[in-house]
């Protein structure tokens, strides 16, 4: 049957071409004996592939299950057992390629099979995105990157998509650069600056499970591999992408004019950060109050400032410079214990000399409360106008705020051991003196 297509528009008669041109390739796979081998070739390994599967991956799940253990090797174990899923697509496509390699030898021709090799890959990147994949950055890029290369290459379209990107050129300025290499340098990018931000975590859970360094030091060393990381992450992406470092020097004294004269301000509070992880003086846990009011505990120290949370939950920011230039009142400085005091009075037909012994028992029965440095006291204040004054004094690690109200709660115990022992706690009393005559209503 022939068509006339010569009266047809130019795109009917383009598509048309194509249509042949598949039509005649179909035939040719159809009536080859070469084409036939290579598609029983592909169904024999996808066999081989199913059957080696099914009696593999449960061993190998078995194998590499490594239970509730958390060790460095679990962890290993754990890492390997989740590609699992890729077992299937990944043994018929190497099944595949030992097929290939026999066809070719016999026949010389392969692209039958080789097609079929090139759908098993693609089939592994999709389940490799859609099932192991799960940090979002990492899925986003197999989505959109990944996968769309591996379509390419199994339709045998990924050498002349590479070519067209690359002879398309974007200009900017003075400089230029084809679409090929924004693409790459974008993939590569992501995934260098993905690792590092894989090993500073790694690395700063390594770091905060030293317990036998100091809070701030571990917080030096934390910052200080945080930098490592990312600078040498840096490096890497501009010496792959062949980027001339040299070019950065100009950069650089840019950088060093602005610090010299905008950037005055977050050079100092840089380097007063970098002062106080040395120092230890101020650190993550602590409470502390500032000269100009602000009182927290501090839950983050970043490179430019200090980040304070108020027992009344809001965030305080302090610029690390004030941590330096003006006085610092640190509570809880490495998990030192706090003094805390708490009044009260007696009447004046009270025994005072049994009152000492009797509230510091009360009071050293509190869970919190602490035997040393000082166990508690209690000592005689003075005389009052209604009563006399007593306080008791007494140590206990953390601040009495928040979720701690030790001062409340020694009241409360104070109240019962008197009550116990029958003490009377005074009320304000006033004598009121009359002088000169009275004068009843009716004079």
């Amino acid at each position: 049957m022939e068509f006339d297509l010569e009266s047809q528009p130019e795109i009917v008669q383009t598509i048309a071409g194509y249509v042949i041109q598949a039509w005649e390739l179909a035939l040719t796979w159809l009536l080859s004996p070469a084409a036939w081998s290579q598609f029983g070739v592909l169904i024999v390994a996808y066999v081989i592939a199913v059957l080696v599967t099914r009696r593999l991956r449960p061993t190998l799940a078995q194998l590499l299950d490594p239970g509730p253990s958390n060790t460095v090797i679990a962890r290993a174990r754990r890492f390997v057992a989740q590609f699992l899923p890729l077992m299937l697509a990944l043994l018929a496509y190497m099944f595949t390629a030992m097929g290939e390699a026999i066809v070719r030898s016999i026949f010389d021709s392969g692209a039958v099979i080789a097609f079929g090799k090139r759908v098993f890959m693609f089939l592994a990147v999709r389940a490799l995105v859609r099932d192991i994949i799960t940090d979002p950055f990492l899925k986003l890029l197999g989505r959109y990157v990944l996968m769309p290369i591996a379509a390419l290459y199994a339709v045998g379209l990924l050498a002349p998509a590479m070519v067209q990107l690359e002879a398309t050129v974007i200009p900017l300025g003075n400089l230029s650069f084809n679409l090929l290499w924004l693409l790459q340098f974008v993939t590569v990018a992501g995934v260098i600056f993905w690792l590092g931000q894989w090993s500073n975590s790694q690395s700063n859970e390594f770091i905060q499970k030293q317990e036998e360094m100091r809070p701030s030091l571990r917080q030096l060393v934390t910052k200080a591999v945080e930098f490592l990381i990312f600078g040498v992450a840096f490096l890497v992406l501009m010496n792959i992408m062949g980027i001339n470092l040299s070019a950065l020097a100009v950069l650089g004294g840019a950088i060093g004019v602005g610090l010299g004269f905008g950037l005055q301000k977050i050079a100092s509070n840089f380097i007063s950060g970098v002062i106080l992880l040395v120092e230890g003086q101020a650190t993550v846990g602590d409470y502390v109050e500032l000269d100009g009011g602000e009182s927290g505990t501090i839950v983050k120290m970043t490179a430019r400032a200090a980040i304070l949370e108020t027992y009344d939950g809001r965030w305080i920011v302090v610029p690390n410079e004030d941590f330096i230039t003006t006085r610092v009142v640190n509570y809880s400085d490495s998990g030192s214990a706090n003094r805390y005091e708490a009044p009260f009075s007696v009447s004046y037909d009270t025994d005072i000399n049994a009152i000492p012994a009797l509230i510091e028992a009360a009071v050293a029965t509190h869970p919190e409360v602490l035997d040393a440095p000082y166990p508690p006291d209690c000592e005689l204040r003075g005389f009052g106008d209604s009563g006399i004054n007593f306080a008791v004094e007494f140590w206990v690690n953390g601040i009495d705020d928040g979720p701690n109200k030790y001062t409340s709660d020694v009241l409360f115990l104070i109240w019962n051991a008197l009550k116990a022992n029958d003490i009377t706690i005074p009320y304000p009393h006033r004598t009121v003196e009359l002088t000169g005559e009275l004068r009843t209503r009716a004079e």
